[in-house]
């Protein structure tokens, strides 16, 4: 089979898994199965980004492919944490705060950070006005967590941005993924802290989904 269909079928069944991850996700406060589904479709799905990223070729380069596929390793473990029965979301936090990082990683292999001070400064404003609307509603616990997880997801975030703006499209595939994730988590804060939003699960995964995905297709060079 040659590379092209086996991508293609790869991405097809990526959305496939991304799909029931969604619907398992929206069955599940009405039914066990649903609960089931998104059990197995959730941490499938993000597996099949991390194939994806790992056949992308030709690669940006070696350095950038290994930092985001530990990023989204990093993301795996994160979705199994915060999806298990207890209260495990501080564990949860901390993966996906070590994914960011990663990504940080990969985005500083041909940018200096913070290389334009405007993206950093402005994906941090974005974070700081979310944290002072919910911060009454968050845990006194989790304050300190949250407030560290924000600095490094922003962070990530600004210096995607900023890399993007040299115009490349693997810099520009990475932005918008680094962006989406900001949102997503946006949602998942509100829906946590403020919420139930209405078809948060939805708004959510289907977020952080694409946004894994562009930073996987982020992988391969133009």
């Amino acid at each position: 089979m040659s590379e092209a269909p086996a991508t293609r079928g790869l991405a097809a069944a990526t959305l496939l898994a991304a799909c029931a991850a969604i619907a398992g996700a929206l069955l599940a406060a009405h039914s066990p199965d649903g609960r089931w589904l998104h059990w197995i479709a959730k941490p499938l799905a993000t597996a099949l980004v991390f194939a994806l990223a790992w056949r992308a070729r030709p690669a940006v380069s070696a350095r950038y492919r290994h930092f985001v596929l530990a990023g989204i390793a990093c993301s795996l473990a994160g979705d199994v944490l915060l999806m298990l029965p207890g209260d495990l979301f501080v564990p949860g936090l901390v993966a996906f705060l070590l994914g960011h990082a990663c990504f940080i990683a990969a985005l500083l292999g041909d940018s200096r950070f913070a290389v334009q001070a405007w993206p950093l400064l402005a994906c941090l404003a974005y974070g700081i006005a979310n944290l002072v609307a919910l911060w009454g509603a968050i845990a006194a616990p989790l304050r300190v967590p949250v407030v560290v997880y924000v600095a490094v997801l922003c962070s990530m975030a600004g210096q995607a941005l900023a890399r993007a703006l040299r115009g490349e499209a693997p810099a520009r595939l990475a932005a918008r993924g680094a962006l989406l994730f900001m949102l997503s988590d946006s949602v998942l804060a509100w829906d946590r802290f403020r919420g139930p939003l209405p078809l948060a699960s939805l708004w959510v995964l289907a977020t952080y989904y694409l946004a894994l995905w562009w930073i996987a297709r982020s992988v391969q060079k133009a």
